[in-house]
């Protein structure tokens, strides 16, 4: 991945940690985007230690989450072929392989003074997927944009892939996964995927 796109995505997963905070079935998937993110903005405004970032990840952004269909996007075609066993492995393999990448390269980022700008959201009520798209800005950078395709869901709206700058997150771990199946079959996937884990959760 080039070094750009990887400082997009870090900066997309910073607005994740910003915004998926307090999200309920009878909201509005855009509001709930912007509905606390001056509270945690405080939270990584004060603390880049990523052991703090990963405990606001799994307590705040994550659960609002459906790793199961970001796996299963990402893992493509060989997710078919996959037993209920690999498929919970990947799955969990993925989950903390995102966790582990942005949350390091988060913690050594400079994301002093972000703002989120919510643009308006082109949806139906009824709609049970939509996109909601974003801008942050930080002083003396160009503006990023952030969208995020939403689906709703029995206890609210989760979020499935995040696009920023036009390149999906599901999209951009898909060819690679498809190399590592290819090599190594499913199994040798779950392992590389463990395998990066393990290296990120030590560079830091």
């Amino acid at each position: 991945m080039r070094t750009s796109r990887l400082g997009a995505l870090v900066l997309g997963f910073y607005a994740l940690a910003l915004c998926f905070v307090a999200m309920g079935a009878d909201t509005a998937p855009d509001a709930l985007v912007k509905a606390t993110v001056d509270d945690v903005l405080q939270v990584i405004k004060q603390n880049h230690d990523r052991r703090t970032l990963v405990d606001l990840a799994e307590k705040k952004v994550l659960p609002h989450f459906d790793f199961e269909r970001m796996t299963r996007l990402a893992v493509g075609k060989a997710w078919r072929d996959a037993t209920p066993e690999q498929r919970k492995a990947l799955e969990n393999g993925f989950r903390s392989l995102l966790v582990n990448t942005y949350t390091t390269a988060l913690s050594q980022s400079d994301t002093s003074s972000p703002t989120v700008e919510m643009k308006p959201l082109q949806a139906n009520p009824s709609d049970k997927e939509v996109l909601v798209k974003s801008v942050v800005r930080q002083p003396g950078k160009q503006p990023v944009e952030i969208d995020y395709r939403m689906e709703r869901v029995d206890n609210g709206w989760k979020v499935y892939d995040v696009i920023v700058e036009n390149l999906s997150l599901v999209t951009n771990y898909r060819s690679t996964f498809a190399n590592e199946v290819s090599r190594g079959g499913i199994d040798g996937l779950i392992k590389s995927i463990e395998t990066k884990n393990r290296q990120v959760a030590t560079t830091h």
